[in-house]
């Protein structure tokens, strides 16, 4: 007649796995945009720094260039784009790059690079950079 097969066994429930995510070690030392921004302000080109010679800036300061080419790309779009440079030549990430007048003189004028300074430069904009490193008191 007929037979009947057996109803197939439950699988074993799987036990949970932890995902356990080991924190790496925050990297020590100055970001890709910093050493980036270093460079350019270090050199005295008039017409400013190529795409070639900040590489090889950054390889004489001991940045591994060649494993992160991508991170150096970015990180000169972005400090284009936040204006902190200005592209000279080129398009994208190629060509030559120098700093922008108005975040240099800011810089001498707060005396530091950081996050806030950026937030001041769009801020004090239009105001003249001379003008500003010899006045005591920050415009409202």
């Amino acid at each position: 007649m007929s037979e009947e097969a057996p109803a197939p066994a439950p699988a074993p429930a799987k036990a949970a796995k932890k995902k356990t995510t080991a924190s790496k070690p925050k990297k020590v030392g100055p970001s890709v945009g910093e050493l980036i921004v270093k460079a350019v302000a270090a050199s005295k080109e008039r017409s400013g720094v190529s795409t070639a010679a900040l590489k090889k800036a950054l390889a004489a300061g001991g940045y591994d260039v060649d494993k992160n080419k991508a991170r150096v790309k970015t990180a000169i779009k972005s400090l284009v784009a936040k204006g902190t440079l200005v592209q000279t030549k080129g398009t994208g990430a190629s060509g030559s790059f120098k700093m922008n007048k108005k975040f240099y003189f800011l810089k001498a004028y707060t005396g530091c690079c950081s996050g806030s300074t950026l937030y001041i430069l769009t801020i004090l904009s239009q105001y003249n950079p001379l003008e500003m490193l010899y006045s005591t008191t920050l415009p409202d």
